[in-house]
């Protein structure tokens, strides 16, 4: 069939195998928002937020992390959805991001090794390998090595938080594999170096991916989107590749998957943040285009590409290298109704400038910091404010977390009390 123009594509409908139709090809992609309410629940605050990111004109609007794990989050301010949480904020989450037409996804993470070092609970991993963020590397936890029995309680959880989702009203859900939380982890053999069926071959390293695919398919129906979060690279020499990314969709693309988001990086290389710690890429605009361009010839699945995109013209110029999907965080989170201005032919109110700060881990935090400062903003029912210092952003948040860091620990200590007293209602 002829393509038309990418113009005309970039808000035309795209039907997923599932049959759900997106009506248009631009996601808002998943942006760690840190707002967790009383328990580790959606408030008004995030309702407020994805009302206006939907009423934006995204035809597809993904969550920040929503955590699986309640004991393993990767900020004190995630979002919780386990087999006991009351599904009630959820559904209000979801009927605001629908509102205006969005399907509305919920991406669903397990941290794995990637946990602060002050925060309670568990840090678990592959291996016992640490974060290595030189100086930086005491801001995470020391891994122990996941046990068969907790690689098993994982894929339960996985599957038990997509069923619920999908009982919240949620469109589908999206398995984060990418940027180094856990089952990144699991594929890359910088940090999997087990000897069991869990680690070695890429096919062993994949597994846990897998299964957990398959587990979430068979606990939703089958109009229920499922999608995976996956780096093209870690962009570590010696990590996760392209040629590795490139078999692992050909696996998933057998499980029932519909889409397969492309992003790439992880804290020890945030090359999501356009700085790869291997030197790889220095593009400011779709980092990842190019590796993305040679996984789309060969995939049996579309593609959705996220990472410094921003104008309709590099987003049209992704679309013409058979990419399906455009996915935008920063540039959302600095104009929340960009889809609409493209579509009326207009641009950006204005971006967020690069922190060019030689700490490469440090500019980073604060580049993250100031996109989460953003959306508190526009939670509040304000709006963005661009020229926001990074040091302030960083202080700022650095704030908020310890509020909420305090929140969390509170609530994780009453939840375990609760589950000693009452063990048959815990997920081991």
């Amino acid at each position: 069939m002829a393509r038309g123009s990418a113009g005309d594509e970039l808000f035309s409908p795209l039907q997923l195998r599932s049959g759900q139709v997106l009506p248009n090809r631009i996601a808002k992609a998943a942006m760690e928002e840190g707002m967790a309410g009383r328990a580790q629940l959606p408030d008004a605050r995030l309702i407020s937020l994805y009302r206006r990111w939907g009423a934006g004109g995204a035809g597809l609007l993904i969550t920040g992390n929503v955590m699986v794990h309640a004991e393993a989050l990767t900020g004190p301010g995630g979002i919780v959805l386990d087999a006991e949480t009351p599904l009630e904020p959820f559904a209000a989450w979801a009927r605001a991001g629908k509102a205006a037409g969005a399907a509305m996804w919920m991406q669903i993470s397990h941290p794995g090794r990637q946990v602060q070092a002050n925060m309670p609970g568990v840090v678990w991993g592959p291996s016992d390998i640490a974060v290595d963020l030189g100086r930086h590397s005491k801001r995470f936890g020391r891994p122990i090595a996941m046990t068969p029995e907790q690689i098993a309680a994982t894929i339960t959880r996985f599957a038990t938080t997509a069923r619920r989702a999908e009982q919240a009203g949620f469109d589908g859900v999206e398995a984060h594999a990418a940027h180094g939380y856990l089952l990144s982890q699991f594929l890359s053999p910088l940090v999997n170096n087990r000897t069991d069926e869990w680690g070695g071959s890429l096919e062993n390293r994949a597994r846990l991916l897998l299964d957990i695919v398959r587990a979430i398919r068979a606990a939703v129906s089958s109009s229920f989107a499922v999608a995976v979060k996956l780096n093209s690279a870690d962009f570590q020499r010696g990590g996760f590749d392209a040629d590795d990314a490139h078999k692992v969709i050909g696996m998933v693309a057998t499980l029932g998957v519909d889409l397969v988001e492309v992003s790439g990086g992880s804290y020890e290389s945030p090359a999501m943040n356009g700085r790869p710690a291997d030197g790889r890429t220095a593009a400011r605009e779709a980092y990842f285009l190019e590796l993305a361009t040679e996984l789309a010839r060969t995939s049996a699945l579309p593609l959705m590409l996220t990472g410094g995109i921003s104008r309709r013209e590099t987003a049209e110029r992704v679309l013409a290298n058979n990419v399906a999907v455009i996915g935008m965080g920063t540039a959302l989170a600095a104009t929340p109704d960009l889809p609409n201005r493209w579509r009326e032919g207009s641009a950006a109110t204005g971006s967020l400038k690069p922190v060019t700060w030689s700490d490469k881990s440090l500019a980073s935090l604060a580049e993250m910091a100031r996109v989460r400062y953003q959306m508190r903003r526009m939670a509040a029912g304000s709006n963005p404010a661009l020229g926001v210092h990074p040091a302030f952003a960083l202080l700022a948040d650095q704030l908020v977390q310890g509020r909420a860091l305090r929140r969390y620990a509170r609530w994780l200590a009453s939840k375990e009390r609760q589950e000693i007293e009452n063990p048959s209602a815990a997920v081991l």
